[in-house]
């Protein structure tokens, strides 16, 4: 019987944490335990006050540490560290499974060689908008996928597309493959597919195990997160520098724009634009921040702790 474990990174987590652990708990393949890597004990202690939530499940042990200490790469590989299990599953506290076999579904990725990580389809939740549900469909379609350095040529940076939102990784290729990068803004997940791929493994996407995850981001938002994407793909050349972006976004924004006029929805597509605006804008910001002054990438960034360290 193969072991899964669970690692969820955790910060001002809410109810949606709840339902999450409760669905892990209930899959139809048993996990083995759920690491919670939490930042800053006193948000986490605000939910689970009053509530038996760790004395009630045993499998469920958790790990504080602060914001000065976060990495999204090395936060990932301390739950790694705790965890014994064959297979690990990342999640974050915002992903909560659609059924009881999301487990089942991405470890069965695994029957095929050569397979470092598999990871599933996210799904907008009920109070997503339409540019926001398309967005979802654009990069996680309906049929399954399994990627390797073969589909360089024609996928181009979605080749190396996977998603810690939820994925799945076979424990022993991980650390054969030294694990997450120890520093970065963002794209941990991405930049260890692209080691992967490299290395002459594959990634698989499995779209029947589905998630309900979405956000609703604002221009400034947009603004912000694709600077720390950009910072993220300037600090790794290795893996960005012969693989375009700005190609796909265009892509979607043209596709999106199109759903959007067949909706009957025509008075979004200016929405579309200025979105997208602000994402190119803090996408460029973010590639070429070694030209700006530090003042500005710490104002723009989302993760201010990365530029304080």
């Amino acid at each position: 019987m193969k072991t899964v474990d669970v690692i969820i990174p955790t910060y001002k987590p809410d109810l949606k944490l709840i339902q999450l652990i409760n669905s892990l708990l209930e899959q139809t393949v048993k996990v083995n335990k759920i690491i919670l890597v939490n930042t800053e004990e006193k948000y986490f202690q605000r939910l689970v006050y009053g509530k038996d939530f760790l004395n009630k499940h045993s499998n469920i042990v958790i790990y504080h540490h602060s914001r000065k200490e976060f990495d999204h790469g090395n936060s990932r590989n301390l739950g790694v560290k705790h965890s014994t299990a064959e297979y690990f599953l990342m999640m974050t506290q915002d992903a909560v499974p659609t059924d009881l076999t999301l487990v089942e579904k991405l470890l069965k990725a695994f029957d095929q060689e050569q397979i470092a990580v598999a990871y599933a389809r996210q799904l907008p939740n009920n109070s997503a908008g339409e540019i926001e549900t398309f967005t979802r469909q654009f990069n996680y379609p309906d049929q399954s996928r399994v990627k390797s350095e073969n589909d360089l040529e024609k996928l181009g940076i979605k080749t190396y597309f996977c998603s810690n939102v939820c994925a799945m990784y076979q424990r022993d290729v991980f650390e054969k493959l030294g694990g997450f990068i120890r520093k970065t803004i963002f794209n941990e997940d991405m930049i260890f597919a692209a080691k992967a791929i490299s290395n002459h493994y594959k990634i698989a996407y499995v779209a029947k195990a589905t998630v309900i995850h979405s956000h609703s981001y604002g221009y400034r938002e947009q603004l912000r997160r694709n600077f720390d994407l950009g910072v993220s793909q300037a600090d790794h050349p290795e893996v960005f520098a012969n693989v375009k972006s700005e190609s796909e976004g265009k892509k979607m924004v043209v596709a999106c724009a199109k759903y959007l006029m067949k909706k009957k929805k025509p008075w979004l597509v200016f929405d579309l634009f200025f979105a997208s605006a602000f994402k190119y804008l803090g996408y460029q910001m973010g590639r070429n921040y070694k030209r700006l002054p530090e003042k500005i990438c710490y104002k723009v960034t989302m993760n201010r702790e990365y530029w304080r360290k």
